[in-house]
């Protein structure tokens, strides 16, 4: 007697949990997609307190409550993702392997992870992990990009002490590569925020965008600090939300963004911009409350912001370019 299998769609609980339930690659050499989302399962960066390595599975375990079909939007009347996921051009690489022992050899595993996803033409969504993560992501990167960081704290920490992988420093890092054009830094309010980092930020040319200045510009204002068009990699620490929206972070503050400020931005951005990838980073399901509040966010914040760039008329436009990369790729390989 054959026991069919639940319907997956139905049952949000059942089934093994890739992010949206789409197909698992495991072969990066053998990557065939248009959007390419990974896990960086790594909080070593993370001194105050642990768990952010959970986050890849959390978001991913929440994911599956939007079913695989897409997502309808009652406000524009339009279902977003339809066409990627029923082509299954979205694809669930796994994680990176981390080496909780070993920064140095988590971030060069990143790095190179994300750049087999860059070299098959996919789009990028980088599931962390704490902020740290984000600095070896980036220097994956060849091409001129611009780089656009939501976030309670300017991770701009001095090198000292002997600490410069930290969560702290990513975009120290980052604002040093010769491929990133320009860094803005949005939601920027914690009074932890030391003084040194700060003036270091600005006279690095950094674009500092701080709650006050963010509410005035609004998310069209935001997204037009940058040159219309521009690849824009964006990296998204989930505390630039307000601290009542997300108990599952380790680094909450209050004074953040609502929902509908961060959707806003990150719409805008997608309309404007040409998003070449993007991260989320630092949920921490060991601190969340019982309905994972949190990773079930995270998730939303993903969906939607994926859902957006997929939409636009450039995406469109490059889907003939990707698939002729990854043409030349096969033949390469003969």
């Amino acid at each position: 007697m054959s026991h069919p299998l639940p319907n997956q769609r139905a049952f949000g609980f059942a089934g093994i949990p890739s992010f949206l339930r789409v197909p698992v690659t495991a072969d990066l050499a053998a990557l065939d997609a248009d959007v390419a989302v990974i896990g960086v399962p790594s909080d070593v960066g993370s001194p105050f307190l642990p768990g952010s390595r959970m986050g890849p599975r959390g978001i991913r375990e929440q994911s599956l409550r939007f079913g695989s079909e897409g997502y309808y939007d009652h406000r524009d009347r339009r279902t977003y993702l339809e066409d990627v996921l029923r082509e299954r051009r979205i694809t669930d690489v796994g994680d990176v392997d981390a080496t909780p022992s070993d920064t140095e050899v988590t971030f060069e595993r990143t790095t190179e992870a994300l750049g087999g996803i860059l070299n098959s033409g996919a789009l990028p969504v980088v599931l962390g992990g704490d902020h740290a993560i984000t600095y070896p992501v980036v220097r994956a990167y060849e091409s001129p990009v611009h780089v656009v960081h939501f976030d309670a704290h300017i991770d701009y920490s001095p090198f000292q002490h002997g600490f410069m992988n930290t969560n702290m420093h990513a975009f120290r890092h980052i604002r040093k590569m010769p491929h990133v054009q320009s860094l803005t830094q949005v939601g920027i309010r914690s009074l932890r925020n030391g003084r040194d980092a700060m003036e270091d930020a600005l006279n690095d040319g950094n674009r500092i965008v701080d709650m006050e200045e963010f509410r005035d510009l609004a998310a069209p204002g935001l997204a037009e600090i940058l040159p219309a068009d521009a690849p824009t990699y964006v990296s998204i620490d989930i505390d630039v939300l307000d601290m009542s929206l997300v108990p599952g972070c380790v680094s909450l503050e209050p004074n953040g963004m609502a929902y509908a400020e961060l959707r806003d931005s990150l719409v805008a951005l997608s309309e404007h911009a040409n998003i070449v990838g993007f991260d989320l980073v630092e949920v921490n399901p060991v601190l969340d409350v019982g309905t994972s509040m949190t990773s079930y966010i995270a998730a939303h914040t993903i969906l939607e912001f994926l859902g957006h760039i997929c939409a636009q008329p450039r995406w469109t436009e490059r889907r003939q370019e990707r698939a002729e990369q990854r043409r030349l790729m096969e033949e390469s390989k003969r």
